[in-house]
């Protein structure tokens, strides 16, 4: 590594991709347990590859140099490959700078999150400059994104196929091309995975996204299917507004109440545009979030559970789509074709409102969340 790139990494603060070491104990079983666990945790952050700096004090990042026997590359490389699973690729570079030997340990994003400790099975992962055990929600949202698990359509307990709304189960599979009888129905519910039979009981539940995009009803099941509206215009106290229902109906109905309290020349087209995302690419393994519209004088803000999912390949400039399986369905079901214009989504957003002002987009790591920060509508007023 050179040392532009080195002096470049001292002058950043320790994060989820970025720790600082004034040495490594690579002779005791603590000191192993703690370099294969800050190791994974960097491996399973998102983001590319990461560094672990050995030889800088943490906190004031001043230079204190390691000595020539402390470790060997190949002692790292032994207690990586030995301590996680699967293994994770790194790569050791010792350098001199300002007079003192330094160690920097580079660890690549090997596409195989997520990455756990064998000796306890843990996952883990780094929130700011600390390592920690995954949440239950990071490890399902980790796994999903590295397609490990199609998270749409696992089954949902206790939920039942009367909540369907078969008429648009129908109609997805006549436009798929699929002829429907009474015989094969369910059988295509099955293979679509809208529906998952319970072999130990011989019952049929009803998947995530099966709920998600058919069911009038789902919040009985999935609560955090929510869009909540508040709307600061009014004088003497906010208003909110709940949205629940299929996906299809929760974004007419938002774009309705849209309609109803901006003006007219506000281009609400942009803040649709902005919720029809929202409701397509959120993380629906975040089960204490739900979306969150914010109308006032000054900005409309689009608030949506989960971070963009960004390629890992080379020279990638666009985000990855989460729900596919979602995506897929509404594009069959909606009559309006919203769906098929992907791309450049947020370039329609910035051009609508190119007069008046810009518009914001937070990828919110430490929230997990994604936001659209449109101008408000005083200039349309």
């Amino acid at each position: 590594m050179d040392i532009k790139k080195i002096r470049m990494l001292l002058k950043r603060d320790e994060g989820t991709k970025l720790d600082f070491k004034q040495k490594i104990d690579a002779l005791t079983e603590g000191g192993k347990k703690e370099l294969a666990k800050d190791v994974s945790a960097i491996a399973n952050s998102r983001g590319g590859r990461g560094y672990i700096i050995v030889g800088v004090e943490d906190k004031t990042k001043r230079i204190v140099g390691i000595d020539d026997y402390q470790f060997k590359e190949e002692q790292i490389q032994q207690i990586i490959s030995s301590r996680c699973e699967p293994p994770i690729p790194v790569s050791i570079d010792f350098v001199i700078y300002q007079s003192k030997k330094i160690a920097i340990i580079t660890i690549y994003d090997g596409g195989q999150k997520p990455y756990q400790l064998r000796e306890n099975g843990a996952f883990c992962i780094r929130r700011g400059s600390t390592t920690d055990t995954m949440r239950k929600e990071e490890l399902i949202s980790c796994l999903q994104e590295n397609l490990s698990i199609n998270i749409e359509t696992m089954p949902i307990i206790n939920s039942d196929i009367s909540s369907l709304d078969l008429n648009m189960v129908n109609r997805y599979l006549l436009n798929k091309g699929i002829l429907v009888n009474d015989e094969n129905r369910f059988g295509l519910m099955d293979n679509a995975g809208i529906t998952f039979i319970e072999r130990d009981y011989n019952k049929r539940r009803v998947t995530l996204g099966g709920l998600l995009v058919f069911s009038h009803v789902n919040s009985i099941y999935l609560p955090h299917n929510m869009i909540k509206i508040i709307n600061k215009l009014n004088n003497n106290s906010d208003e909110v507004i709940i949205v629940q229902g299929n996906l299809l109906n929760m974004l007419d109905r938002v774009e309705e109440f849209l309609k109803e309290i901006c003006p007219a020349n506000y281009p609400i087209v942009a803040v649709h545009e902005a919720v029809k995302n929202a409701i397509l690419y959120r993380d629906y393994t975040i089960f204490y979030k739900e979306i969150e519209i914010i109308v006032s004088y000054n900005s409309v803000s689009v608030i949506s559970p989960g971070n963009l999912l960004y390629s890992n390949e080379t020279n990638a400039h666009n985000y990855l789509k989460r729900n596919m399986w979602i995506y897929d369905k509404l594009i069959a079901l909606d009559d309006r074709k919203r769906f098929i214009k992907s791309g450049r989504g947020f370039a329609r957003m910035k051009k609508a409102f190119i007069k008046y002002g810009k518009v914001i987009f937070v990828d919110s790591k430490n929230d997990n969340t994604f936001k659209v920060i449109f101008p408000g509508i005083k200039n349309y007023i």
